[in-house]
């Protein structure tokens, strides 16, 4: 089995491994990680010897009731990061997508990790490895049912993530696509002038307007003239 707890400060979720040996009359737990808190476990079940007297089964639950309950911190942080994430995304931040990734492959890894609880799960109630106890089986759907709500939530995240993944792309397009549009409007306001300047730097021999006294503030009306009437005409499109 494997336990987990979040990590806010990294976005990480952090995994142990609980591994347990079940007989007629002993139940043997060895622990790697600091999750879940055994002793906290015996502790509970010594102080209710009605349920202890239930036999190994009883302790087999508490240990997965554990387990299960300390999933709750964890899906209530990855949900509180995606929210952040989602702010940041419709606040104009672009620059979030690996952050949504990161959070998607800590989600991929929690819904791995619950995959054998819900294996063993199964088949204690179906009563395949050992006989449970009427009142612990019902405990134990309890459990079960627990499980199916980390695991529905968690798919719900790995889908949000990912239309949140694909908003934030669309985002990032519309604001390269606004830019290329000004970069677009500013090149062709300062062509105009160059374009006016090019004609009448060619300095052929027919071309009346060289010999014109008013020649020279014409062109420089006209440069000016083309440009104002592309910016206002690229403003009115809402390319400026």
């Amino acid at each position: 089995l494997k336990p987990a707890r979040y990590l806010d400060d990294v976005e990480r979720v952090e995994f142990g491994e609980i591994h347990i040996f079940l007989g007629e009359n002993f139940v043997i737990s060895v622990r790697h990680g600091e999750a879940p808190d055994v002793g906290m476990v015996r502790q509970s079940l010594e102080a209710d010897p009605g349920l202890l007297r239930r036999g190994p089964e009883a302790i087999l639950h508490a240990i997965m009731d554990r387990i299960v309950d300390d999933y709750g911190p964890v899906v209530d942080g990855l949900e509180n990061d995606i929210q952040e994430i989602e702010a940041e995304v419709f606040g104009g931040n672009a620059n979030v997508s690996r952050r949504v990734y990161e959070l998607s492959r800590e989600v991929i890894q929690f819904q791995r990790a619950t995959q054998p609880l819900k294996e063993v799960l199964g088949h204690l109630l179906r009563g395949e490895a050992i006989e449970v106890d009427d009142e612990v089986r019902r405990y134990l759907r309890d459990v079960q049912d627990h499980v199916l709500l980390v695991t529905e939530r968690l798919a719900g995240f790995r889908e949000l993530l990912q239309n949140i993944l694909s908003v934030n792309l669309t985002m990032v397009s519309l604001s390269q696509n606004e830019q290329v549009k000004k970069i677009s409007a500013w090149a062709a306001i300062l062509f105009a002038p160059t374009l006016v300047g090019t004609v009448y730097g060619m300095n052929f021999d027919h071309m009346p307007e060289l010999h014109w006294t008013l020649g020279y503030p014409f062109a420089l009306t006209l440069m000016a003239l083309i440009s104002v009437v592309l910016y206002l005409s690229f403003r009115r499109h809402g390319w400026m």
